[in-house]
């Protein structure tokens, strides 16, 4: 009897210790242009986000979250290796070749025992392939979380990344009014002019987002299913900002900071929220941590000790980009380096006489100012050209006009980023004191634009798609947009005559 009675306590002893050393489970949901603040938990009071918020409130919600670029190949590629865009080398474009030197996540995980996988967008678009790698460097591609659970051997411990496409464009016109939002309802940042089909683009982007919290909502439910919830570490964000003028492809607000929230009971209070700064290069070395390995030739720190209290460096952050769309001729970039405090964000342009937004005649992708995706909003900010009017921003310079050298932005007065601080005297040594900043740690992780600040190197890399795009008709594209509401509201409304 007393050897039974030992042998059960052997057993249960050898329970507690497995489930002490239990690896976690990682969730990674990805959304593919959305900005902060647009969640209800952030005060948004007219998207939908009831996934999100719950993750928010079960874990930490981030307040000061951002891509390493607002773009999707780059932010992606900093995701994955934990390292800054220009360290990814030809990784620092959109549509790239994969930097194979460089491990990521994923691939240290597999080593470790675990199961992974994606699905929909992982890392792009781009060419893995001629890196020589089999998948997605995101993880071998499932239908969906359902299959991919399936083939997870028994016990075995995952990492599944779910690339959503919301709330990518194209749009459907009119899918958000319809669901019942309300275009008085909508805050239109700064940088747009305030009407109608303006919001009711907003509106379309809103749906897009509502789909994508609902999907991820699913996800989540499958974890309780199958009980690994609480052992699953979940990240849900976007990886760079909305798809509209001054926003995705640019390092203001709009354009680098991202929602974020984080739900692990074992390492996260309920109810936490951050303040500090977060980069994007911090979820790699994050995830390996909580696998039991050390991150090594990772730009990023691991966010763990950070979130139990311990004191880290994190009162700015550092952002770039490189080529986003060819749209300029010659294939040329248009670089960008940036360093965000809580009160100042400071860019610096090395070539501002290239066009930021791309050329107004299509080189070889998109069309017109092809760095900014096609949109309602964006047609009609380009039949403002020449026609500014007093007392309001000029929104056809703030989005396609050329840009200083320099720019300096005071974000607590100045929230939308609209008067450049930089040739004002009185913000003199401000000025100087980020452009150091930026400065060392353009040094410190070896960015080749410290030392040539005119380098060709990501002009000449690879384009990978081989196609022409021509240009928009956008006069036409605006006296053919209507304004449809639900059916016995109102007539539909026309853009020419709301904007008159």
């Amino acid at each position: 009897m007393k050897a039974i009675f030992i042998s059960l306590l052997l057993f249960l002893s050898s329970i507690s210790v497995f489930g002490q050393d239990k690896k976690p489970n990682i969730l990674f949901l990805i959304a593919d242009d959305w900005s902060f603040p647009h969640a209800r938990v952030y005060g948004d009071k007219v998207v939908r986000t009831p996934t999100f918020d719950r993750l928010a409130a079960e874990g930490a919600l981030f307040t000061n979250a951002y891509t390493a670029s607002p773009s999707c190949s780059p932010s992606r590629a900093s995701i994955l290796t934990g390292r800054y865009p220009h360290e990814n080398e030809s990784g620092g474009n959109l549509w790239s070749e994969w930097p194979a030197q460089y491990p990521t996540y994923v691939s240290l995980l597999e080593e470790m025992g675990y199961f992974t996988g994606s699905t929909r967008k992982g890392w792009g678009p781009g060419d893995f392939k001629v890196s020589g790698l089999e998948h997605n460097p995101a993880g071998k591609s499932y239908s969906d979380f359902t299959e991919f659970l399936k083939n997870r051997p028994n016990g075995a411990p995952f990492a599944f990344w779910f690339g959503s496409s919301d709330p990518h464009r194209e749009y459907v016109a009119n899918t958000g009014i319809q669901a019942g939002m309300k275009l008085e309802d909508v805050v239109v940042p700064g940088f747009f002019p305030d009407n109608d089909c303006v919001r009711n683009d907003i509106l379309d982007y809103y749906f897009e987002i509502e789909r994508f919290d609902r999907e991820c909502g699913q996800l989540i439910a499958m974890l309780e299913e199958i009980g690994e919830l609480d052992n699953t570490i979940i990240v849900m964000t976007s990886d760079n900002g909305m798809p509209f003028p001054r926003a995705k492809a640019n390092l203001y607000d709009y354009g680098t900071r991202m929602p974020l929230a984080i739900r692990w009971p074992k390492k996260v209070k309920s109810g936490t929220v951050v303040h500090e700064f977060v980069n994007f290069v911090d979820f790699a070395p994050s995830f390996l941590e909580a696998a039991g390995k050390n991150p090594e030739n990772m730009s990023g720190q691991s966010l763990w000790a950070f979130l139990d209290g311990e004191k880290q460096d994190r009162d700015q952050v550092f952002l770039e980009r490189e080529r986003h769309a060819n749209v300029r001729k010659g294939d040329l970039s248009y670089p960008m380096r940036a360093v965000r405090t809580h009160q100042y964000l400071y860019i610096w342009n090395p070539m501002p006489e290239r066009n930021p937004a791309g050329d107004p005649t299509v080189h070889q992708s998109v069309g017109q100012y092809g760095d900014v995706d096609h949109s309602i909003t964006k047609f009609l900010m380009m039949a403002l050209e020449g026609k500014a009017q007093a007392g309001q921003p000029d929104y056809f310079q703030l989005a396609f006009g050329p840009r200083p050298e320099e720019e300096l932005y005071d974000i607590v007065k100045d929230p939308y980023q609209l008067n450049n601080l930089a040739i004002d005297p009185s913000f003199a040594s401000v000025k100087e004191e980020m452009r150091k900043e930026l400065l060392d740690w353009m040094e410190k992780t070896g960015d080749p634009r410290f030392e040539n600040p005119k380098s060709t190197y990501w002009d000449e890399l690879r384009y990978t798609p081989d196609y022409q795009m021509k240009d928009i008709d956008w006069q036409k594209q605006i006296e053919e947009y209507r304004i449809r509401p639900p059916f016995g509201e109102v007539k539909e409304m026309g853009c020419l005559l709301s904007w008159e």
